[in-house]
């Protein structure tokens, strides 16, 4: 009987040896990827270039689909086995186009690492009304996986890696109103959700892939000093937050917390590749382990674990349901040929 982990049946630590201030480099020792090809969304920046980087010197060939190539292109710079392609999570077309150019090249898909992410943003709607939160954090990685799903079925041994976030406990789902049309709009509560929505994802995708050797994680890479995800933040969410003093500085209790990018990086690529993982998956992990499930209600906040409301079974296939109708296709059905137009 194949074992999943809704309700967070696995969610146990199993002692990877790794802890909150391990390395990517570190869970890397050892570990080869010569001709294996990974496509890691948001690989030019924060902890996603850490990823890229990691991945490409362990011989990994690894496509960065990013939205400002330009840019990209800089921070790219001088990384071995590197390519680069041009999508925009907010425009669907994007996504299919990419995936199309990519199936296109007949190669397998080794490693789907979905990494790229927003945060803190102001009310926005991609061209089907889907707040920009949850359009980028979780819609977009969803048409995605499921636009590429021919190359990860080809790998035989494929992995999808979901970089969620402890934010996730600051919302479940709202299937009544995800797209804030009809409650306030409110920028943490919509990360939330769509970080909860990532969770869900993984475990339903794991289910659903296993029989094609494709297994899925879903991620918390800790609190990371650098990143640009808090680009448009205000100074005053920041100090609401207990994050800054009055005047703007970071309080040192709060540095003192932060991970640096390569500790944030860990996390993600021992999910990509780590071999105490290869019959296990729909797991979220964290710290590169698994984590346990947080079953604390209430206001107290918790700096760790994972609520079991985003790993609900119901949660799951009904989300699984409602992401197949946003994005016109049932999932794993090959890309249409007029996806470019």
């Amino acid at each position: 009987m194949r074992q999943n982990n809704y309700q967070g049946a696995l969610q146990k630590p199993i002692g990877s040896g790794f802890n909150a201030t391990s390395t990517a480099n570190d869970v890397m020792k050892g570990i080869d990827l010569t001709g294996k090809i990974a496509i890691v969304t948001g690989g030019n920046a924060g902890i996603g270039l850490e990823t890229t980087k990691i991945l490409a010197a362990a011989g990994a060939t690894v496509v960065v689909p990013a939205r400002d190539v330009e840019k990209a292109q800089k921070n790219l710079e001088g990384i071995p086995n590197v390519e680069l392609a041009q999508i925009d999570f907010m425009n669907p077309a994007s996504i299919d186009a990419f995936a199309e150019t990519f199936l296109a090249s007949g190669r397998p898909l080794h490693l789907l690492i979905n990494n790229a992410g927003i945060m803190w943003v102001p009310l926005r709607r991609d061209s089907r009304g889907i707040e920009s939160q949850l359009a980028t954090n979780y819609v977009g990685q969803f048409q995605l996986t499921a636009r590429l799903w021919p190359a990860l079925k080809s790998a035989n041994g494929a992995r999808v890696i979901n970089v969620s976030s402890l934010g996730h406990q600051m919302a479940e789902f709202n299937f009544e109103d995800p797209n804030f049309l009809h409650r306030e709009y409110q920028t943490l509560q919509a990360y939330g959700q769509s970080k909860t929505a990532s969770n869900l994802f993984a475990v339903e995708l794991d289910n659903f892939g296993k029989k094609d050797n494709v297994r899925a994680y879903s991620l918390h890479p800790g609190s990371i000093y650098g990143t640009e995800l808090g680009r448009e933040a205000s100074l005053e969410l920041f100090q609401q937050m207990g994050f800054l003093d009055s005047e703007g500085n970071l309080l040192p209790e709060v540095l003192a917390s932060l991970k640096t990018i390569p500790q944030g990086a860990a996390t993600t690529v021992w999910c990509a590749t780590s071999p105490i993982l290869d019959d296990i998956g729909g797991i979220y992990c964290e710290d590169a382990d698994i984590a346990e499930l947080c079953l604390e209600n209430g206001s107290s906040e918790r700096q760790s674990g994972v609520k079991p409301y985003s790993l609900d079974e119901t949660s799951a296939t009904r989300l699984w349901e409602w992401s197949e109708e946003i994005i016109g296709i049932k999932f794993g059905a090959e890309v249409p040929a007029h996806a470019r137009s």
